[in-house]
């Protein structure tokens, strides 16, 4: 079972880390509205890091089963948190807690320094992008290969410890994301990060209006982000919460097969614990949204499951698109899973 390795919340600019479990504050329900926009001529938040997996193209279904009322927001894949600024973009954050959990070292200790330190990130990213724009292969793969022995140097372990990420290594890790192939995040049998560039023509390397606007965001709301497993949620999440699960989904076939997000993985157990913490969760009276493949193994933990049925846990099916294959003509539509407690609002 997964553990917990770091908590750490938002931070004052200029003020000593204060890492280590938060201090929740009670929890105040938070008024949602159905429709929320940013103000206009705005641009929207939106996520600074690509993600296998992303959620960006299925926001409008998920929209239609955001609970219009909950306490805390919790996200135990985080990944490019796509759920997570689609509802603090609109507004429906302002007033309750939120707990951004994932496994990935690598990814929690990018997010955390943004939070904390933007300045210095950005400042690394734009002359991480300018070099690039000089020689792109050469670039690319001269920053892998100091990828990753900074990163052995802050090991615990399986991996690096988020809490000692640098803005040097958040600044390449968001580099490396941008111009990787298909953003992905992928680790070899030695624990090295080692993606192929990709090949883009004119990747957007170093967005600095939005990730300035994500670190505050962070900040203003006071995000918990944590390194941890995904059925820690269990500890802290509460009656009246809402809860969004985004695992790595399980393969439709074996040649699809990409579980490898960290060193550990996540197989068939993997998904059997988590359909045991979405039963659990929605026991307790949790909003819970989970999306998943249509694979075999899926279908039968959550379509005509008795206890996810019982737990009022009801499988949709919605059209997607499939966009991690090394063959661009064998990505195209696919149907998945939104799985939820939640009754689905209709226009």
């Amino acid at each position: 079972m997964l553990r917990w390795a770091v908590v750490s919340t938002a931070i004052p600019m200029g003020s000593a880390p204060q890492l280590g479990p938060r201090v929740l504050r009670p929890a105040t329900f938070v008024s949602s509205p159905v429709r929320g926009q940013s103000p206009p001529g705005s641009r929207r938040l939106r996520p600074f890091l690509k993600w296998a997996g992303g959620k960006r193209q299925l926001l409008p279904t998920f929209r239609e089963f955001y609970p219009e009322r909950f306490r805390a927001y919790h996200e135990p894949f985080l990944g490019s948190g796509a759920v997570f600024f689609d509802l603090a973009d609109s507004g429906r954050l302002g007033n309750g807690r939120v707990r951004l959990t994932d496994v990935n070292a690598d990814l929690i200790g990018c997010w955390l320094r943004l939070r904390d330190d933007p300045h210095a990130v950005i400042e690394r990213l734009r002359a991480l992008a300018a070099d690039y724009e000089a020689d792109p292969d050469d670039h690319y793969y001269r920053v892998r290969g100091r990828f990753n022995p900074m990163r052995e140097a802050i090991m615990n372990g399986a991996g690096p410890r988020a809490e000692r990420y640098t803005a040097d290594l958040a600044a390449m890790f968001i580099y490396l994301n941008r111009t990787g192939f298909n953003g992905l995040f992928r680790l070899n049998s030695r624990g090295l990060f080692n993606v192929p560039r990709g090949r883009y023509k004119n990747p957007r390397i170093c967005d600095e209006e939005n990730l300035r606007r994500v670190s505050e965001v962070l900040s203003t709301l006071s995000v918990t982000v944590g390194h941890a497993g995904f059925d820690a949620v269990l500890r802290t999440a509460r009656k009246g919460d809402f809860i969004y699960f985004d695992p790595p989904y399980a393969p439709l076939s074996e040649t699809a097969r990409f579980t490898s997000y960290t060193s550990v993985g996540f197989d068939d157990d993997d998904q059997r614990r988590l359909q045991q913490v979405a039963v659990e969760l929605a026991a307790k009276g949790c909003h819970v949204l989970l999306s998943n493949s249509t694979a075999p193994q899926i279908a039968a933990l959550y379509d005509g499951n008795l206890d996810a049925e019982k737990a009022g846990l009801v499988a949709h099916t919605v059209p997607a698109r499939r966009a991690i294959n090394s063959n661009a003509s064998r990505r195209g539509g696919v149907e998945e899973y939104v799985i939820t407690n939640l009754p689905r609002r209709t226009a």
